[in-house]
């Protein structure tokens, strides 16, 4: 069976915006299956709840399994890996893009919404994947350095730092992002 690919946004993102579109095309491009599913966003509406309950009409469709590989922006790293661990789903490969997990500070919407996504029993996503990547920066405006290089480290030596790569998003030059191409 072919891979297919799973890209999901950050919080108040959307799958038009920052390096999504792009890397959508590019994996179209190889007439590959890519899925970018518009998760509910802003206060009282994004919240783990409600994002499982839409990525579970995916496992359902036998769209997300052992052969997606899933990439995931921002706040969805925490909440594709607590996702998996909670509904023990195995993937093929991981490619996380400026992840974090229990990390508040950086707004009070920003944390309304991040909240939820966030748990303990990080580590045990290595269950679920062999293959993860994760991206970050030196110099992420929203969130710190240490909380990404943290949540980094605890799932995987397979890091990629980028030096003056912000939050690796549009706003930071990132509206197309070829280094994820090398995962597809």
């Amino acid at each position: 069976m072919k891979n297919n690919y799973l890209i999901v946004h950050g919080s108040f993102g959307s799958p038009f915006s920052n390096w999504i579109p792009y890397l959508r095309k590019e994996i179209e491009k190889k007439e590959l299956e890519v899925y970018t599913p518009d998760f509910p966003t802003g206060v009282g509406f994004q919240n783990y709840e409600n994002w499982s309950k839409l990525l579970k009409t995916y496992v359902e469709a036998n769209i997300v399994n052992e052969n997606t590989v899933v990439f995931a922006h921002s706040i969805a790293p925490i909440f594709i890996c607590k996702f998996l661990v909670e509904n023990k789903i195995k993937v093929k490969r991981l490619v996380f893009v400026c992840g974090f997990n229990n990390y508040l500070g950086i707004d009070s919407n920003y944390d309304a919404v991040n909240e939820s996504m966030y748990f303990d029993n990080l580590a045990d996503v290595k269950n679920y994947c062999d293959d993860i990547v994760c991206f970050y920066s030196d110099n992420d405006p929203y969130v710190k350095y240490e909380a990404e290089k943290e949540f980094a480290d605890t799932i995987t030596t397979n890091q990629i730092m980028i030096v003056g790569g912000g939050h690796l998003n549009s706003e930071s030059g990132y509206a197309e992002f070829k280094e994820l191409l090398e995962y597809l």
